[in-house]
């Protein structure tokens, strides 16, 4: 089936999402990737002044997811989205006109809290919206927030030959015109509710009581520190191998990585979920991410073997590095909603974020503290082994808890040789008051024919 043809057999408010996404990363990444340049060079902040803006709205969304998560299971999922795209265009609306630093701190944190508000909401929607189809949803749902990706930069940079005002302008016009879709076209949306009243601190308890839950989110940051890499570790090859053109192997690192992203999600997701189901399709994927830095491990620089072949490894890694997320993101995003048990979604999307959001906040810094050491030293492969090995503990820890579902399940009988059904095991040894899963299992609640679904997320409750 092709990407259209996925697209279209869902819904109105799956697809309005998936387009809301699209739309949500082209009018960010048009503007983002050249923030830092206009506010040292034409405004003439000082490096300390950038940094802290930087910082503050990267805390204002990271920091906040969990508020964000929160609200939207008690609001509903369409006033947080539609809130957050509303800000967001007052935050980029102001960065036109902003001059001081008050006035671009504010802009900063408004677009970053604009985050926090509708990114677990938009994902506890998609996946309420399409219920047993959620990983095919989120396997459509990447495509379009990589191909936002890949789109943003290059809109961005030819805005950027008028000026940055005029930058910013057009992505406030995007975020507006999605405020305007949003509210007019998207379906109201809420959680699953209770009848039961609860407190907001209540819900964080159950949240924080759902001990598989966090530990998969722990087990996760793996995943992130390396995949970020794309942005860290990789284009500071880039720069080692090609020097003053390291720009356009760089944006061709982002070619390849897009490109992987938006025309292999659907094969790679249908791939890994026939042979190995959620559970072990995220130990396998995480296993390609941390395979990934093994070439530039062997091939650490253009030293040994040449530009032209250093180039090529850099290329090759991204491009596993695309398969590896393509492969992890759709049962990822499955198994939030399943160790959830289906209650306090957003909350615990939000929750989710902001664990991976302080991973990568240290692993981004633990990297940049060996590269910085191992360069000098002559030993870059360090760089890259270390990497490998992060991927590694992660896939051993997303093993650990496979397998514990796998014990913890109870035996399930095929009959008169029909396909048998994965329904997940009773969930037992839940906290009082806890709506989250103990007993982890990725295996949905659908027939299959093939090998069996694997199992950290889904289990009955």
């Amino acid at each position: 089936m092709t990407i259209f043809a996925k697209f279209r057999s869902f819904d109105l408010a799956a697809r309005l999402l998936m387009v809301n996404q699209f739309g949500i990363n082209l009018g960010f990444y048009m503007l983002m990737p050249y923030l830092a340049g206009y506010l040292a060079g034409p405004l003439g902040l000082a490096a300390w002044a950038v940094g802290l803006m930087l910082g503050v709205r990267n805390f204002s969304q990271q920091g906040m997811f969990l508020v964000g998560g929160t609200l939207a299971d008690r609001l509903g999922y369409k006033p947080l989205i539609v809130a957050g795209c509303l800000l967001r265009t007052a935050g980029f609306g102001l960065l036109v006109f902003a001059t001081s630093l008050p006035g671009l701190l504010i802009a900063s944190a408004a677009t970053g809290f604009a985050g926090a508000l509708f990114n677990p909401a938009v994902r506890a929607y998609l996946a309420a919206d399409t219920g047993e189809r959620r990983v095919e949803a989120f396997a459509v749902f990447n495509i379009f927030y990589q191909a936002g990706i890949l789109a943003g930069p290059l809109v961005g940079l030819a805005l950027m030959a008028l000026d940055f005002r005029v930058t910013a302008g057009a992505a406030a016009v995007v975020f507006a015109g999605l405020t305007v879709a949003q509210l007019f076209a998207l379906p109201t949306r809420h959680g699953e509710q209770t009848t039961e009243r609860t407190s907001v601190l209540e819900d964080w308890r159950t949240v924080f009581g759902n001990r598989r839950f966090v530990a998969f989110a722990v087990a996760m940051i793996g995943s992130y520190v390396l995949s970020f890499q794309v942005y860290l570790a990789l284009p500071l090859q880039a720069e080692t191998i090609a020097g003053a053109r390291s720009d356009a192997l760089t944006s061709a690192m982002f070619v390849v990585s897009g490109a992987v992203a938006v025309a292999g999600q659907l094969r790679i997701t249908a791939w890994f979920r026939a042979r190995w189901g959620t559970g072990r399709s995220l130990v396998v994927g995480m296993g390609v991410l941390a395979v990934s830095f093994v070439p530039l491990a062997v091939v650490p620089g253009p030293g040994r073997f040449g530009v032209a072949a250093a180039a090529v490894v850099l290329l090759s890694a991204a491009a596993l590095l695309a398969v590896g997320t393509a492969a992890v993101f759709p049962f990822e995003m499955d198994t939030v909603v399943s160790l959830s048990g289906g209650k306090l979604v957003a909350t615990h999307y939000g929750f989710y974020n902001t664990v991976v959001g302080v991973g990568i906040l240290v692993g981004n810094l633990a990297t940049g503290v060996v590269v910085g050491a191992a360069r000098p030293a002559g030993v870059d492969w360090a760089v890259w082994v270390g990497l490998t090995l992060i991927g590694v503990v992660a896939m051993f820890a997303l093993h650990r808890l496979d397998r514990e579902a796998g014990t913890n399940r109870p035996p399930t009988r095929p009959q008169g040789g029909a396909p048998r059904t994965r329904i997940g095991p009773a969930v037992t040894g839940l906290r009082a008051g806890s709506e989250g899963r103990i007993r982890m299992s990725f295996r949905a609640a659908i027939p299959e024919a093939g090998p069996p679904a694997g199992g950290i997320g889904t289990a009955g409750t």
